[in-house]
């Protein structure tokens, strides 16, 4: 696991900003980094862009939300 102060983190614009339960991400060349935002230092899951690529293809129509 990368050391959270040296990585950027986004939330979800769907994020509400009162605490409630959300994902961050992080892009790296060729890797996507996602975390539990109420766990800031807990595990990280690490997915190649290609999967998380299909995982986003994935969803419905609507709920789709890019990370660069």
């Amino acid at each position: 696991m990368m050391p959270p102060s040296s990585i950027r983190w986004r939330k979800s614009s769907y994020s509400n900003g009162m605490g409630g339960e959300c994902l961050e991400l992080a892009a790296f060349a060729g890797a996507i980094a996602i975390r539990d935002s109420k766990v800031a230092e807990g595990p990280q899951l690490m997915l190649s862009t290609a999967a998380w690529q299909g995982f986003v293809r994935s969803l419905p129509s609507g709920n789709q939300e890019s990370i660069s």
